[in-house]
């Protein structure tokens, strides 16, 4: 079975979360705020949660590993393009691995050659926002979030000259008007099993330690390139020398659409 899953129901939220502030005012009414106010707390502090981890479920579905059985693991880089994009496609063809591009729309419409390299040699490619809202994806808008996620997959279909299937939120949170569009898109949302925070992190070998903990057939890894530190590319040859001693597999998962019904290797 394909784990490309885009949402069904984007907006059952809003009854759940209506029906439970309704009970909470009837318990306040019935019990006084001493009791009503301790659960209207908890129940905005789930929402916030829902919000900023990672891997909520709970305003609509997002990938964190693949289906039960699969050998391989899934290996993900987002933020680009940039000027690791072609060093880690010359690392990844030494290797005989396969990975998935999660690319930002404004950094893929200045160089699009890149994106097109990327699909040419056998990657495929993602919807990672636009223009990158790190500080206030969370926080967007239903109107900002849309033109987030729709003007980045228009530029990546222009470019690549086919719709990418997957997103990856912004430092992977999400909010009630994420899945909408990603719906309308037929979009996937896509988390991660195996980080090692390589976006700040300077030392290679802690990056590479802590997705080795992680590491098993079915993860999804998470990896960047552009950081500042400029070792991304050290980073993702230590992961590969990892799989490798590991005897595990890279795999690229498919969408029905694209026709196939399992994984694609």
């Amino acid at each position: 079975m394909s784990p490309h899953r885009p949402p069904r129901c984007p907006h059952l939220w809003l009854p759940l979360v209506l029906a439970s502030q309704a009970v909470i005012a009837w318990v306040w009414w019935q019990w006084g705020w001493q009791v009503g106010l301790p659960l209207l707390l908890a129940s905005h502090a789930l929402c916030l949660w829902g919000v900023l981890a990672p891997g909520s479920r709970l305003y609509g579905p997002v990938l964190r590993r693949l289906p039960e059985g699969e050998a391989g693991v899934w290996l993900t880089i987002d933020d680009g393009p940039s000027d690791d994009t072609r060093p880690l496609l010359d690392l990844l063809d030494a290797h005989a691995a396969r990975a998935t591009f999660f690319l930002v729309g404004e950094r893929a419409a200045a160089r699009p050659a890149l994106v097109r390299e990327i699909v040419a040699r056998g990657h495929d490619i993602g919807n990672h926002s636009h223009r990158h809202p790190q500080a206030m994806f969370w926080a967007l808008g239903p109107r900002q979030m849309r033109r987030e996620i729709a003007d980045c997959q228009r530029t990546l279909t222009t470019i690549a000259g086919r719709a990418p299937v997957w997103f990856r939120s912004v430092v992977g949170h999400s909010n009630p008007f994420v899945h909408a569009p990603l719906r309308d898109a037929g979009l996937a949302r896509v988390g991660w099993s195996a980080r090692g925070f390589d976006a700040v992190e300077s030392d290679a070998a802690k990056v590479v330690a802590r997705i080795d903990a992680d590491l098993a057939p079915g993860a999804i890894v998470l990896l960047h390139e552009g950081a500042r530190h400029g070792r991304n590319v050290e980073m993702v040859a230590g992961v590969l020398a990892r799989l490798q001693a590991r005897g595990l597999r890279t795999v690229l998962p498919t969408a029905p659409t694209e026709g196939a019904d399992d994984l694609a290797r």
